[in-house]
């Protein structure tokens, strides 16, 4: 593919010709009359802060505007801004994407998202490969972040049936630039990045990010968010055909986790028991855990990137993979509320459980990509067509309070309105209990977008996974005093595909309507295999079957995007109770019916928005439990919107952010019962910045956050007695330096 030339250099040569020609323009008029010349203006389009053209995969060879499928792109400057730092604060920018606090006395490890009414926790991508792991994932070294939802088994293989996230990493470029940044908020944390690109020669540069954080956590005395971070890369030949990328990243953690705080006295909280009923609710700053709390999380990557210039039209990417995560986590977690027979607050107590995560993943993968333009009569395609090959494997220690066989051990309660963490507490022990999954998997894409003139296009892709997973493990069955050896295999071969076709008004707009089929494999989410249920070895995979229309159009001379689209997302082979024979069976359905609306971009040259709404239902098909029929998702609610825009005056920048949550339902089933808190009721969230540029050099920025300091619920656990409350009011005041 042929080499795209900067216009900059070109404005720059034409400057210095006109230059070098006023001489010969002065002498001439002192000779004959002077000619009156042309005026020329020199333009340099600014810099789009929010809206991003292309994605950085190569199997996406069109415009964003020509992509038919819903995809969202959240740049760095956008994250810079906001004073994001972390994936979740990202992900706020875009709508339909809500949070997971984990099963009942579990707390879920990592990232973990709900995404179009489907957990997208293993959906989650760097650079194109998959990425494992339960890390808390820094944008630090992120380029952009790219949201594509719907089903993408064709692009991205097995994973969630809503879609995935991909994080493009920050590579060496052209030109030299260092920027530092400094952050001080008010709950006394203090961060620290650098980004630094030097150019060695001609076609070498060498980039290093790195990030430095310690403090605390807004509204949560007791709980720490320490880390550090470092990323070097260095590329060669980038002003050739031929460009070779080798860069790592590796993430040390530290913090202290949080369990949460009990549900007592938020809306909608029941308990039987009238006096808990009708209690006043809790500190949140209270802190339930122990002082031996801890989250280590080690996290390495290296990565190398090889893309080639054939020929004009023809471009060869390659990409390897070796990635490690390790976490050890303890942590305790709160359950049960209790008066003791008092009426006594102070006597009153919730009961807690000792969690202990001591997780390593790896990745080992390859990944080959050609790119290859050609036009055959009337049509034009852009082909892709790829290999990859991947090893990923996940293994578990089993940690308790106890050995097998021993007797339970029960922590003892906190009390419900003083907890104190120095309480005796029960250490987590390793119990030879384990569980080792691998699963290897080789596979083949291929993509072809027919352009029919300047009109017509049609879009086709194809992949073909054949999976081999190994699963054994020692476990603890109920009512066993002793570890049981399990070992499950699976195989299989998935063709997951898709097809669009697209209609262009005008050069920079189009509407388009698609179809995409997955399949999701057992054990596709953990590794995991058993005899029977969602994960048995024996198994059909499940189906998610797309249909999207939508339309996409680049306005303001390509500056602002507008997107609409309306979508029904169906996934088949679910298992669910049979009502006569009372057996598990794969007949359950889910079904997701859903309009999304965005605009990204600019307004002015001083104006950006970022802004988008989301509307969708989800129910459940033919879903049963031996109890009772399931209706809904959890974690899904109807309407959700985002809004950050900012405009910029005489050095000054002022920015306002809305974030919208409608209720969420954690009650899913058709039980008229009495529940502690059924839902997550909804709320919007006001977020504020000012900054101002001193020189050309030095720049600071005042986030202030939850302006109205309204209390919500961010996370809720699957059981409804404990959550995560959103942050509070609070600021924080950011330097940055460019060199």
């Amino acid at each position: 593919m042929a080499q795209i030339k900067s216009r900059k250099h070109n404005r720059n040569a034409q400057l210095v010709a006109l230059a070098a020609s006023l001489p010969l323009m002065a002498h001439a008029a002192n000779t004959q009359d002077v000619t009156q010349l042309p005026t020329i203006t020199v333009k340099s389009d600014a810099e789009n802060k929010y809206k991003a053209d292309k994605l950085s995969s190569p199997k996406y060879t069109q415009p964003l505007v020509d992509t038919p499928q819903t995809v969202s792109v959240i740049k760095k400057e956008l994250l810079k801004e906001q004073g994001a730092t972390s994936l979740v604060e990202a992900l706020r920018n875009t709508p339909g994407i809500t949070l997971q606090l984990g099963e009942n006395g579990n707390t879920s490890a990592g990232d973990a998202f709900q995404m179009r009414g489907f957990s997208t926790q293993t959906s989650t991508y760097v650079d194109g490969i998959r990425d494992l792991g339960a890390v808390t994932r820094d944008v630090f070294n992120l380029e952009q972040i790219e949201v594509v939802k719907g089903p993408s088994g064709a692009e991205a293989g097995r994973g969630s049936a809503s879609g995935y996230i991909n994080l493009a990493t920050k590579l060496p470029q052209t030109e030299n630039s260092q920027e530092v940044s400094a952050t001080y908020n008010t709950a006394e944390h203090a961060r620290l990045t650098a980004d630094m690109n030097q150019v060695i020669n001609s076609g070498t540069a060498f980039r290093l990010n790195a990030m430095g954080q310690d403090g605390g956590v807004e509204g949560r005395d007791y709980l720490e968010n320490n880390s550090w971070a470092i990323a070097p890369s260095i590329a060669f030949g980038l002003d050739t055909d031929t460009r070779l990328y080798l860069y790592s990243q590796h993430i040390r953690q530290r913090n202290i986790p949080d369990g949460g705080i009990p549900t007592v006295g938020m809306k909608g909280f029941y308990n039987a028991d009238s006096a808990l009923s009708s209690a006043p609710k809790v500190n949140r700053e209270n802190y339930y855990g122990h002082v031996d709390d801890h989250e280590d999380v080690d996290a390495d990557m290296f990565t190398a990137k090889i893309e080639s210039d054939l020929a004009e039209n023809v471009k060869l990417t390659n990409i390897t993979r070796l990635g490690k995560t390790h976490m050890q986590r303890v942590l305790t977690g709160i359950n049960t509320l209790s008066t003791n027979s008092s009426t006594n607050p102070n006597d009153w107590t919730v009961s807690r459980s000792r969690q202990g995560v001591n997780q390593e993943n790896k990745i080992l993968a390859n990944q080959t990509t050609l790119n290859l333009n050609l036009k055959m009569g009337a049509i034009e395609h852009d082909v892709v067509a790829g290999l990859e090959f991947l090893k990923e494997q996940q293994y578990n220690k089993t940690m308790a309070t106890q050995m097998p066989g021993q007797t339970t051990v029960t922590p003892t309660a906190a009390s419900l309105y003083n907890p104190d963490r120095n309480q005796v507490l029960p250490s987590l022990v390793y119990t030879g209990g384990y569980t080792n999954g691998e699963t290897d998997t080789t596979a083949a894409y291929l993509f072809d977008t027919l352009k029919f003139g300047e009109r017509f296009q049609l879009n086709g892709g194809v992949r073909v996974d054949y999976y081999d997973t190994e699963y054994d493990a020692l476990t603890l069955p109920s009512g066993s005093s002793s570890l049981v050896p399990a070992n499950f295999g699976a195989h299989d071969t998935l063709v997951s595909w898709k097809l669009g076709g697209l209609f262009k008004p005008t050069t920079f707009s189009s509407v388009y309507a698609s179809y995409a089929k997955s399949l999701t494999p057992p054990g596709s989410a953990n590794f995991t295999l058993s005899e029977t249920g969602a994960n048995s070895s024996a198994a059909d995979p499940q189906e998610t079957h797309h249909y999207e229309i939508g339309t996409k159009w680049d306005l303001l001379e390509g500056k602002l995007a507008l997107n609409a689209a309306a979508y029904r997302t169906e996934n088949e082979n679910q298992f669910t109770i049979d009502p006569i024979t009372q057996l598990s069976v794969q007949e359950g359905k889910k079904r997701v019916d859903g309009v999304e609306l965005s605009a990204v971009g600019q307004i002015t040259d001083v104006w950006n928005v970022s802004a988008g709404v989301a509307h969708m239902k989800v129910k459940q098909l033919n879903q049963q439990t031996a109890t009772a029929t399931t209706l809904a998702e959890r974690w899904s609610p109807e309407w959700t919107a985002s809004l950050w825009s900012t405009y910029d005056v005489a050095g000054f920048k002022l920015g306002l952010g809305a974030r919208y949550v409608d209720d969420q339902k954690r009650v899913i089933t058709d039980s008229t019962a009495a529940a502690n808190m059924p839902s997550i009721p909804g709320y919007v969230v006001f977020d504020a910045m000012a900054g101002y540029t001193l020189n050309k050099n030095a720049s600071v920025n005042l986030n202030v956050y939850n302006l109205a300091d309204k209390e919500y619920i961010s996370t809720l656990n699957n059981g409804g007695g404990r959550v995560v409350l959103g942050q509070p009011r609070s600021a924080a005041l950011t330097f940055n330096y460019k060199f």
